[in-house]
């Protein structure tokens, strides 16, 4: 007698079920109140057992039971062996599953195919293999980020710069130099804030529903609750929840384009391989986020979350880091070379200072308050304000940029790759070429579902319709009748090659035809007869049926003995067979997809009516871009996972290396090693049956040769690639989320051409930014130097505290902001890529820095020693001084809006924020001479007008000089330019 031991069992294994009964779907573990209230329900439910127990049989006192020892040790090991076993349950590789028959699947993943799994095998898997779904790694806090915006080398030369204005009691120049960074570092972290949210973004194509069989139920669940070895079904429409082998499958079409590249949706099956190749070979295999373009199928979960083929795409991402842009390397060089030459300053100055034998603190103070000077505080501004711009700019130009530095690195982009379907083509299959059984032939305009286009017959480019030619209308007519697709609001509805052959019949304006007949049967498609038939009769009308056929020629032309000739039928003779048979390899070979139409009153006694030949197009304007984009030195690469035929066919359309393609496949770039790969992809033009992985590999081989990468792309296998890209552009319309919150640059309306005016904006602010430094480095060297002269050689200083603080505001203010803003010059797209080792401070523009601000300087010495009293110095010798080097700075900003082309071909009014800031700050500055309180403040007085003249005459020297230099470059380095652009 064992006392208790049946109440103990029933406790035990009442608790078990009650605990998971009420639990909270999606919970891992029962929390504590809820196996109290399980525990609770539990001894009720026992209690009332052993009262009708006790009921039945009177011997039987409450807690006393006679079980056998060995029966509850049985139980107990029982439930551990099952525990033991779901423990052991693990993720099958899709290349393992592939090969195993159903009862090796159902017993590797320990379940039964008829019934699916139990609620407990669900809850132990669970514990294993976690929810299916993505957990992104704990995101830094908002706080840090915004914090990181000042690792920038400039940012923090500032604030250094702000620190001595505070210990040198400079508080005006600490707190405008505060302020400066402030707003340039909360711009960047609001533009920026965004941009790094593609992980998160792999759950939104995850499909949020599925229907799955549990303990023999057809259950509605969510698909973040699927374990390995749960039993799916899926239908028309659905998102595949997780990676499955499918089992059962009737007219199964995939649509595995996201993953593959492929246009065509995969045929599946359900039969066992024999060898397991690339994924997109694993016919019995369908893959996470895939879409279901027709039939059904059954299939049992091989791998959830991470440890799908989805999940592998999660993990490289994760494992990829955003490279630096080129803007940002040259200003991290720019704040070091500033850096240096700040500290150059002063331990010249000290040196001197010591030479001199002046007191050295005081040396040192002067020597920090110039370079404090020297650094340009507007800098940081003017190039995020430029950059901001530039991307509204891409806005209205329906271009998306999230990150601001991406802007500018496309005028370094010196390389793109480009996926195929959905961002150079439109995936959507479209008719493109027909035949007739009697040798007409006809052209198809137009691309995807919308019925915009005309078939065309050749030679003559007539425009046929309905049947104006009887040839070409019974062979739309029959692709329209033998036909499940519906086509509705420019999509379609079922395979795309059968929404092709509808669009066709739309552009002939046959799209109706199709309601004259009533369908009695439907013989459908299989992979192994490779064709699909109808039988049909015409409505209201006592006729014999009539079949109507399409697929692939060879199998279609031995139903066929007749052909089709003016809508007369006409034996076939092995003369015809042979001329068919050549035009369907002709239109193969070229990338078309070739379809065979026949009809007749019974199968084997069909009349063969012709070819149609399909491809999914590139989208209009592709090869105009890409034509742009070779000539200006910008090399394209196409990247599918499309066949050879295809991928070629598309590579010449739209012009590619101008016809000499160069190709590579997959499994070619897998046998190269590192070293040879970054030497031979240069060189290759196509890149066809890639992978994600592939893709990688690709942009790493060009990143280590030199280039400056763009990836452009839609789909989930291109999301790793656009990441790792130093330009990763999506499209808009066709993308996923992922591709697009994977990218920098989204294109709205998926127009490739589009990138050309990226471009141009990217050359274009990089140029600006060397306007703009141009003009402030001189201005800041020539005052400068004023100061350094008169400190060192012991003279007068020329500029007061106050005139200074004027030059400065005019230095770093709208005249200088203004130049960051010139509009791009649209010769800009014409010169070839900027090298990534091209520095913003490059010999010619120091050279020109340089050449301004000695011209400065001797002007405004030149004044300030002609009106220089014997008696020492007046307010007038600092108002002629001041203001003539205030003109130089107006005038050196007027050359300074383009360093290669004249004042008259870029325009006075062109950039009407310039003159309005130059306007302005001339009448500030005759305020500042004229009005008396002002007077008092610089410690100016009233100049004449022929002073004006004069010094408007002598600062206009820095612009004469600067603008004749550039007219000699131009007739000097014309046919080096040439050399170069060819």
């Amino acid at each position: 007698m064992v006392e208790g031991g049946f109440t103990k069992l029933l406790r035990k294994k009442l608790f078990f079920h009650l605990a998971q009964k009420y639990q909270p779907l999606g919970s891992g573990e029962p929390e504590e109140e809820e196996v109290r209230i399980g525990y609770c329900k539990t001894l009720d439910a026992s209690r009332n057992f052993l009262n009708i127990q006790q009921a039945k049989f009177p011997n039987i006192t409450s807690g006393t039971f006679e079980v056998p020892q060995t029966h509850v040790q049985t139980h107990e090991e029982c439930e551990l062996n099952i525990i033991e076993q779901e423990k052991e349950v693990a993720v099958l590789p899709p290349k393992d599953a592939c090969k195993c028959h159903k009862e090796d699947l159902a017993k590797a993943l320990n379940v039964d195919l008829q019934t699916g799994l139990s609620e407990r095998s669900v809850l132990q898997r669970r514990l294993k293999h976690g929810w299916n779904e993505f957990s992104v790694e704990n995101t830094e806090p908002i706080w840090k980020k915004y914090l990181d915006q000042f690792k920038n080398p400039l940012i923090l030369l500032l604030l250094a710069s702000a620190l001595v204005s505070v210990i040198t009691k400079e508080y005006e120049d600490a707190a405008s130099i505060t302020m400066a960074v402030l707003i340039v570092v909360t711009v960047a972290f609001i533009q920026e804030y965004r941009s790094e949210k593609s992980l998160e973004e792999l759950n939104k194509l995850v499909p949020p529903e599925c229907n799955c069989l549990r303990e023999g139920k057809l259950q509605h669940l969510l698909a973040r609750e699927l374990v390995p070895g749960d039993i799916i079904y899926l239908s028309v429409g659905d998102r595949v929840p997780a990676d499955l082998r499918l089992i059962e499958v009737t007219d199964l079409l995939v649509d595995e384009s996201s993953f593959t590249g492929e246009a065509e949706p995969c045929n599946k099956t359900d039969s066992v391989l024999m060898e397991a190749g690339d994924i997109t070979t694993l016919s019995n295999v369908v893959f996470m986020g895939t879409l279901v373009r027709y039939g059904k199928g059954k299939g049992v979960v091989i791998g959830t979350g991470e440890n799908s083929q989805f999940g592998e795409v999660f993990k490289m991402m994760q494992a990829e880091e955003t490279p630096k842009t080129p803007l940002q390397k040259s200003m991290d060089r720019l704040g070091k070379q500033l850096t240096l030459f700040s500290f150059g300053i002063i331990g010249l100055i000290m040196l001197i200072g010591w030479l001199q034998g002046k007191h050295l603190l005081g040396m040192f103070t002067i020597g920090v308050s110039l370079a404090v000077a020297a650094i340009p505080e507007g800098l940081p501004i003017v190039v995020t304000v430029t950059l901001v711009l530039g991307v509204l700019r891409m806005a209205k130009k329906r271009v998306i940029v999230k990150k601001l530095p991406i802007v500018e690195t496309l005028g370094c982009c010196n390389v793109i790759c480009s996926d195929k379907t959905g961002t150079l083509t439109a995936n959507e299959m479209t008719v493109t070429r027909l035949v007739t059984s009697d040798g007409f032939q006809a052209e198809v305009s137009g691309v995807g579902y919308n019925g915009e286009g005309n078939v065309y017959l050749l030679p003559s480019k007539e425009i046929l319709k309905e049947f104006s030619n009887v040839s070409v209308g019974k062979l739309v007519e029959a692709g329209c009748v033998v036909n499940n697709a519906i086509i509705r609001k420019n999509s379609v509805m079922g395979q795309p090659t059968e929404g092709a052959l509808i669009a066709l019949a739309m552009k002939m304006e046959l799209a109706d035809i199709k309601d004259i007949y009533v369908r009695n049967k439907e013989i459908p498609f299989s992979s192994e007869q490779k064709w699909m038939a109808v039988k049909c009769t015409l409505k209201n009308q006592d006729q014999d049926d009539i079949y109507f056929m399409k697929g692939a020629f060879e199998e279609v032309i031995q139903y066929c003995s007749l052909y089709n000739s003016g809508g007369i039928s006409l034996s076939l003779t092995p003369q015809q067979k042979a001329f068919y048979q050549q035009e369907e390899k002709r239109m193969g070979s070229s990338g078309l997809r070739v379809l065979a139409l026949a009809s007749g009153p019974e199968l084997g006694k069909l009349t063969f009516l012709g070819l149609v030949g399909i491809i999914d197009p590139p989208r209009a304007g592709v090869r105009e871009a890409v034509q742009v984009l070779l000539d200006s030195g910008v090399s394209v690469k196409m990247i599918t996972g499309d066949a050879l035929e295809t991928a070629v066919a598309i590579g010449q359309n739209i012009g590619l290396c101008n016809g000499k393609l160069k190709v590579m496949s997959g499994e070619e770039l897998d046998q190269l090693a590192e070293a040879e790969l970054s030497s031979t992809v240069k060189n290759v033009s196509i890149f066809f049956r890639t992978s994600p992985k592939h893709k990688l590999k690709i942009i790493k081989a060009l990143q280590r040769a030199g280039a400056i990468v763009s990836m452009t792309g839609d789909g989930v296998n291109d999301a790793v690639a656009l990441k790792s890209a130093d330009i990763g552009i999506a499209m808009g319309q066709a993308g996923t989320d992922v591709s697009k919150e994977a990218a920098n640059m989204i294109l709205v309306d998926d127009d490739f051409s589009t990138v050309m005016n990226a471009i141009e904006e990217g050359k274009g602010i990089f140029y600006n930014i060397k306007n703009f430094v141009r003009f402030q480095l001189s201005t800041s060297i020539s005052a400068l130097s004023l100061i350094t002269l008169s400190t060192v050689l012991n003279l007068p200083n020329p500029l007061n505290a106050m005139q200074i603080l004027w030059i400065n505001i005019i230095m770093d203010g709208p005249p200088a902001q203004s130049l960051g803003v010139e509009p791009v010059d649209r010769d800009t797209i014409k010169q070839p890529p900027r090298r990534i080792t091209d520095t913003i401070l490059s010999k010619s523009l120091i050279l020109k820095i340089f050449m301004s601000a000695i011209i400065i300087i001797s002007g405004t010495l030149f004044v300030f020693w002609k009106e220089n009293p014997k008696g020492g110095i007046n307010p007038r010798t600092t108002t002629m001084t001041f203001t003539c080097f205030v003109f130089f700075d107006l005038f050196n900003a007027l050359t300074c809006r383009s360093q290669t082309k004249l004042i008259f071909e870029i325009g006075f009014f062109r950039n009407r924020m310039f003159l309005y800031s130059v306007l302005g700050s001339f009448l500030g500055q005759l305020a500042v001479i004229y009005i008396p309180p002002l007077q008092k403040i610089f410690q100016t007085e009233n100049l004449g007008v022929l002073d004006l003249l004069f010094l408007t005459a002598l600062a206009s020297s820095v612009f004469i000089v600067s603008e004749f230099i550039k007219l000699c470059e131009k007739h000097c380095c014309q046919p080096k330019h040439t050399k170069a652009m060819s």
